[in-house]
Protein backbone atom coordinates (compact mmCIF):
# COMPACT_ATOMS: atom_id res chain seq x y z
CA UNK A 1 0.00 0.00 0.00
CA UNK A 2 1.32 3.55 -0.81
CA UNK A 3 1.72 5.89 1.67
CA UNK A 4 -0.19 8.82 2.64
CA UNK A 5 1.03 12.01 1.91
CA UNK A 6 -0.18 15.46 3.29
CA UNK A 7 -2.60 17.65 1.37
CA UNK A 8 -0.51 19.58 -1.00
CA UNK A 9 1.02 22.99 0.37
CA UNK A 10 -0.10 26.18 -1.52
CA UNK A 11 3.44 27.64 -3.16
CA UNK A 12 3.69 31.02 -1.32
CA UNK A 13 3.74 28.46 2.42
CA UNK A 14 6.79 27.19 1.06
CA UNK A 15 9.35 28.86 2.07
CA UNK A 16 11.49 28.13 -1.14
CA UNK A 17 9.17 29.69 -3.30
CA UNK A 18 8.49 32.82 -0.94
CA UNK A 19 12.60 32.97 -0.75
CA UNK A 20 13.40 32.43 -4.58
CA UNK A 21 10.13 35.08 -5.69
CA UNK A 22 11.76 37.59 -2.91
CA UNK A 23 15.17 37.59 -4.56
CA UNK A 24 14.37 37.82 -7.93
CA UNK A 25 11.88 40.64 -7.03
CA UNK A 26 15.08 42.35 -5.96
CA UNK A 27 16.87 41.60 -8.87
CA UNK A 28 13.82 42.49 -11.04
CA UNK A 29 13.71 46.10 -8.91
CA UNK A 30 17.36 46.71 -9.23
CA UNK A 31 16.69 46.01 -13.60
CA UNK A 32 13.81 48.22 -13.77
CA UNK A 33 16.14 50.99 -11.85
CA UNK A 34 18.66 50.95 -14.09
CA UNK A 35 16.46 50.53 -17.46
CA UNK A 36 14.92 53.79 -16.23
CA UNK A 37 18.03 55.63 -15.48
CA UNK A 38 19.51 54.19 -18.90
CA UNK A 39 16.54 55.22 -21.13
CA UNK A 40 16.49 58.55 -19.88
CA UNK A 41 20.64 59.09 -20.32
CA UNK A 42 19.50 57.53 -23.63
CA UNK A 43 16.95 59.78 -24.70
CA UNK A 44 18.51 62.74 -23.54
CA UNK A 45 21.85 62.02 -25.84
CA UNK A 46 19.85 61.14 -28.91
CA UNK A 47 17.37 64.45 -28.15
CA UNK A 48 20.48 66.38 -28.97
CA UNK A 49 22.32 64.18 -31.22
CA UNK A 50 19.10 64.77 -33.61
CA UNK A 51 19.99 68.68 -33.57
CA UNK A 52 23.43 67.17 -35.50
CA UNK A 53 21.79 67.42 -38.82
CA UNK A 54 25.27 69.26 -40.41
CA UNK A 55 28.49 67.22 -41.39
CA UNK A 56 31.67 68.97 -42.02
CA UNK A 57 35.66 67.73 -41.87
CA UNK A 58 37.62 70.10 -39.31
CA UNK A 59 40.51 70.02 -37.38
CA UNK A 60 41.45 69.83 -33.51
CA UNK A 61 43.13 72.56 -32.37
CA UNK A 62 43.67 72.60 -29.21
CA UNK A 63 43.59 69.76 -26.10
CA UNK A 64 42.87 69.75 -22.23
CA UNK A 65 42.29 66.74 -20.90
CA UNK A 66 39.37 64.66 -22.18
CA UNK A 67 37.85 68.14 -23.74
CA UNK A 68 38.83 69.41 -27.50
CA UNK A 69 38.57 72.54 -29.42
CA UNK A 70 37.59 71.71 -33.08
CA UNK A 71 37.61 74.23 -35.99
CA UNK A 72 36.01 73.89 -39.15
CA UNK A 73 33.98 76.16 -42.18
CA UNK A 74 30.62 76.42 -41.97
CA UNK A 75 28.90 76.85 -45.87
CA UNK A 76 29.21 80.39 -45.97
CA UNK A 77 33.07 80.19 -45.24
CA UNK A 78 32.91 81.12 -41.90
CA UNK A 79 34.98 79.49 -39.57
CA UNK A 80 33.90 77.94 -36.12
CA UNK A 81 35.34 76.65 -33.11
CA UNK A 82 33.71 74.63 -30.67
CA UNK A 83 34.62 72.68 -27.50
CA UNK A 84 34.00 68.86 -27.26
CA UNK A 85 34.13 66.13 -24.24
CA UNK A 86 35.66 62.88 -25.12
CA UNK A 87 34.67 59.38 -23.52
CA UNK A 88 38.05 58.35 -25.48
CA UNK A 89 41.55 59.58 -25.13
CA UNK A 90 41.77 62.55 -27.20
CA UNK A 91 43.62 63.26 -30.18
CA UNK A 92 46.96 64.94 -30.69
CA UNK A 93 46.12 69.15 -32.09
CA UNK A 94 45.99 68.87 -35.41
CA UNK A 95 44.05 65.87 -36.11
CA UNK A 96 41.80 66.10 -38.72
CA UNK A 97 38.35 64.87 -37.95
CA UNK A 98 34.55 64.76 -38.93
CA UNK A 99 32.48 66.87 -37.13
CA UNK A 100 28.22 66.69 -36.95
CA UNK A 101 26.66 69.96 -35.56
CA UNK A 102 23.83 71.66 -35.19
CA UNK A 103 23.40 74.07 -38.54
CA UNK A 104 21.25 76.27 -35.81
CA UNK A 105 23.88 76.53 -33.30
CA UNK A 106 27.64 75.19 -34.73
CA UNK A 107 29.07 75.52 -31.23
CA UNK A 108 27.04 72.36 -30.29
CA UNK A 109 29.13 69.93 -31.79
CA UNK A 110 30.52 66.01 -32.13
CA UNK A 111 33.49 63.87 -33.51
CA UNK A 112 34.06 60.16 -33.20
CA UNK A 113 34.69 59.39 -29.36
CA UNK A 114 32.33 61.85 -27.90
CA UNK A 115 30.84 61.50 -24.65
CA UNK A 116 27.42 62.98 -25.95
CA UNK A 117 27.79 59.34 -28.40
CA UNK A 118 28.89 57.10 -25.16
CA UNK A 119 25.94 58.42 -23.59
CA UNK A 120 23.97 57.29 -25.89
CA UNK A 121 25.53 53.76 -26.20
CA UNK A 122 25.80 53.58 -22.77
CA UNK A 123 22.26 53.76 -22.29
CA UNK A 124 21.19 51.63 -25.32
CA UNK A 125 23.59 48.99 -23.82
CA UNK A 126 21.74 49.76 -20.43
CA UNK A 127 18.69 49.26 -21.58
CA UNK A 128 19.35 45.87 -23.39
CA UNK A 129 20.95 44.10 -20.41
CA UNK A 130 18.39 45.34 -17.96
CA UNK A 131 15.83 43.59 -19.97
CA UNK A 132 17.70 40.20 -21.27
CA UNK A 133 18.80 39.57 -17.06
CA UNK A 134 15.41 40.06 -16.41
CA UNK A 135 13.64 37.72 -18.80
CA UNK A 136 16.08 35.32 -17.80
CA UNK A 137 15.98 35.63 -13.81
CA UNK A 138 11.61 35.18 -14.57
CA UNK A 139 12.54 32.44 -16.90
CA UNK A 140 14.82 30.78 -14.62
CA UNK A 141 13.22 31.05 -11.23
CA UNK A 142 9.18 30.06 -12.91
CA UNK A 143 11.03 26.89 -14.27
CA UNK A 144 12.25 25.97 -11.59
CA UNK A 145 8.73 26.68 -9.99
CA UNK A 146 6.51 24.96 -12.22
CA UNK A 147 9.20 21.95 -12.68
CA UNK A 148 8.74 21.13 -8.97
CA UNK A 149 5.71 21.87 -8.85
CA UNK A 150 4.85 18.79 -10.38
CA UNK A 151 6.68 16.73 -8.29
CA UNK A 152 4.08 15.66 -6.15
CA UNK A 153 2.18 13.78 -8.32
CA UNK A 154 4.84 10.76 -7.87
CA UNK A 155 4.02 7.53 -6.51
CA UNK A 156 5.13 8.11 -2.92
CA UNK A 157 7.00 5.88 -1.28
CA UNK A 158 8.84 5.74 1.92
CA UNK A 159 12.84 6.19 2.09
CA UNK A 160 15.38 6.41 5.27
CA UNK A 161 17.62 9.78 5.24
CA UNK A 162 20.13 11.24 6.92
CA UNK A 163 19.96 15.08 6.80
CA UNK A 164 23.79 16.39 6.43
CA UNK A 165 24.94 20.18 5.74
CA UNK A 166 27.88 20.78 3.63
CA UNK A 167 29.62 24.18 3.19
CA UNK A 168 31.57 24.39 -0.47
CA UNK A 169 33.16 27.90 -0.85
CA UNK A 170 30.72 30.62 0.25
CA UNK A 171 27.73 28.58 0.13
CA UNK A 172 26.16 25.65 2.33
CA UNK A 173 23.69 23.64 1.37
CA UNK A 174 21.21 20.98 2.98
CA UNK A 175 21.61 16.97 1.54
CA UNK A 176 19.16 14.54 2.27
CA UNK A 177 21.98 11.07 2.19
CA UNK A 178 20.04 7.68 1.85
CA UNK A 179 20.40 4.92 4.36
CA UNK A 180 19.86 2.22 1.95
CA UNK A 181 21.93 1.38 -1.05
CA UNK A 182 23.06 2.57 -3.62
CA UNK A 183 23.42 5.55 -2.03
CA UNK A 184 22.15 8.60 -3.03
CA UNK A 185 22.13 12.66 -2.31
CA UNK A 186 19.66 14.71 -2.37
CA UNK A 187 20.03 18.33 -2.56
CA UNK A 188 17.00 20.31 -1.03
CA UNK A 189 16.01 23.96 -0.08
CA UNK A 190 16.50 24.66 3.02
CA UNK A 191 13.48 24.68 5.32
CA UNK A 192 13.53 25.11 9.43
CA UNK A 193 12.00 21.31 9.72
CA UNK A 194 15.25 20.20 8.37
CA UNK A 195 16.79 22.00 11.85
CA UNK A 196 14.49 19.51 13.95
CA UNK A 197 15.10 16.57 11.80
CA UNK A 198 16.30 13.15 13.58
CA UNK A 199 19.49 11.50 11.66
CA UNK A 200 18.17 8.67 10.01
CA UNK A 201 14.41 9.57 9.79
CA UNK A 202 11.99 7.55 7.46
CA UNK A 203 10.39 10.34 4.75
CA UNK A 204 7.73 10.52 2.22
CA UNK A 205 9.77 10.40 -0.98
CA UNK A 206 8.04 11.50 -4.36
CA UNK A 207 10.39 9.77 -6.76
CA UNK A 208 13.03 7.28 -6.60
CA UNK A 209 16.58 8.41 -6.04
CA UNK A 210 18.09 5.73 -7.81
CA UNK A 211 16.76 6.63 -11.20
CA UNK A 212 15.26 10.03 -11.05
CA UNK A 213 17.34 13.20 -11.28
CA UNK A 214 14.74 15.35 -9.23
CA UNK A 215 13.31 14.07 -5.81
CA UNK A 216 10.97 15.85 -3.63
CA UNK A 217 10.85 14.41 0.31
CA UNK A 218 8.26 15.33 2.76
CA UNK A 219 8.70 15.23 6.67
CA UNK A 220 6.64 16.30 9.42
CA UNK A 221 4.23 17.45 6.77
CA UNK A 222 6.36 19.50 4.69
CA UNK A 223 7.38 18.95 2.04
CA UNK A 224 11.22 19.79 0.76
CA UNK A 225 11.50 20.16 -3.16
CA UNK A 226 15.04 19.56 -4.05
CA UNK A 227 17.44 22.10 -4.97
CA UNK A 228 19.12 20.23 -7.67
CA UNK A 229 19.52 16.84 -9.64
CA UNK A 230 20.41 13.62 -7.37
CA UNK A 231 24.13 12.89 -6.43
CA UNK A 232 25.63 9.62 -7.01
CA UNK A 233 28.54 10.69 -5.26
CA UNK A 234 29.31 12.19 -1.99
CA UNK A 235 29.05 16.52 -2.15
CA UNK A 236 32.34 17.68 -1.44
CA UNK A 237 32.93 20.45 1.35
CA UNK A 238 32.74 20.48 5.32
CA UNK A 239 30.06 17.94 6.57
CA UNK A 240 27.68 18.74 9.37
CA UNK A 241 25.69 16.48 10.19
CA UNK A 242 22.19 16.24 12.25
CA UNK A 243 21.86 14.70 15.82
CA UNK A 244 20.55 11.09 15.96
CA UNK A 245 17.91 13.28 18.26
CA UNK A 246 16.66 16.70 18.17
CA UNK A 247 17.80 18.85 21.62
CA UNK A 248 15.10 20.63 23.86
CA UNK A 249 16.05 23.51 21.90
CA UNK A 250 15.84 22.09 17.86
CA UNK A 251 12.32 24.25 17.56
CA UNK A 252 13.71 27.46 18.67
CA UNK A 253 17.05 26.79 16.38
CA UNK A 254 14.74 26.22 13.55
CA UNK A 255 12.47 29.25 13.96
CA UNK A 256 16.03 31.32 14.72
CA UNK A 257 17.46 30.01 11.27
CA UNK A 258 14.21 30.34 9.35
CA UNK A 259 14.61 34.23 9.61
CA UNK A 260 15.20 36.38 7.00
CA UNK A 261 18.02 38.39 8.85
CA UNK A 262 19.91 35.25 9.39
CA UNK A 263 19.04 34.67 5.65
CA UNK A 264 20.65 37.35 4.78
CA UNK A 265 23.53 36.47 6.94
CA UNK A 266 24.56 33.60 5.42
CA UNK A 267 24.19 34.89 1.47
CA UNK A 268 26.33 38.18 2.70
CA UNK A 269 29.45 36.39 1.75
CA UNK A 270 27.90 36.14 -2.00
CA UNK A 271 28.04 39.60 -1.87
CA UNK A 272 31.09 40.82 -0.71
CA UNK A 273 32.95 40.73 -4.23
CA UNK A 274 30.06 42.84 -6.25
CA UNK A 275 31.95 46.22 -5.23
CA UNK A 276 34.96 44.66 -7.06
CA UNK A 277 32.67 43.30 -10.15
CA UNK A 278 31.52 47.08 -10.21
CA UNK A 279 34.54 48.80 -10.40
CA UNK A 280 36.05 45.96 -13.14
CA UNK A 281 33.36 46.91 -14.85
CA UNK A 282 33.15 50.55 -15.17
CA UNK A 283 36.93 50.69 -16.07
CA UNK A 284 36.00 48.83 -18.80
CA UNK A 285 33.02 51.33 -19.73
CA UNK A 286 34.75 54.15 -18.77
CA UNK A 287 31.67 55.55 -17.03
CA UNK A 288 32.81 56.56 -13.06
CA UNK A 289 30.59 56.25 -10.54
CA UNK A 290 27.32 55.87 -12.24
CA UNK A 291 28.25 52.61 -13.91
CA UNK A 292 30.15 51.51 -11.15
CA UNK A 293 26.88 51.70 -8.95
CA UNK A 294 24.87 50.02 -11.48
CA UNK A 295 26.62 47.01 -11.77
CA UNK A 296 27.92 46.31 -7.99
CA UNK A 297 24.02 47.17 -7.12
CA UNK A 298 23.16 44.25 -10.27
CA UNK A 299 25.58 41.96 -8.46
CA UNK A 300 24.59 41.67 -5.65
CA UNK A 301 21.32 41.27 -6.30
CA UNK A 302 22.20 38.55 -8.92
CA UNK A 303 24.09 37.15 -5.97
CA UNK A 304 21.66 36.70 -3.71
CA UNK A 305 19.22 35.66 -6.25
CA UNK A 306 21.63 32.59 -6.86
CA UNK A 307 21.83 31.92 -3.36
CA UNK A 308 18.36 31.13 -3.30
CA UNK A 309 17.80 29.21 -6.62
CA UNK A 310 20.40 26.83 -5.37
CA UNK A 311 19.39 26.13 -2.07
CA UNK A 312 21.55 27.81 0.58
CA UNK A 313 21.51 26.73 3.55
CA UNK A 314 21.32 29.62 6.45
CA UNK A 315 21.56 27.37 9.70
Amino acid sequence: MNPISSPPQRLLDIRAVRHGLATALLVLVVCAAIGAISLSAYTSARARMDTFSARAVGEVTAVHDYTVQVRWALPDGRQVTAPVELAVTAPEPGTRTEIAYDPTAPENAAIPGAALLAQADRGASGITFGAVVAVVVIGVTLGLVLVRARLRGREPRKLLVRRVRVQKGLLARSWLETESGPQRWIPVYFDPVLVRMPSPVEVTAYGDPRDDRLVAVEFDGTVLYPSGATARTEPAGRRTDNPATPGDDAAERARAAGTVLRQLRADGALIVPAPLVGLFWSYLDVGGFPVWLGATLITAALALWWAAIRGSDPS
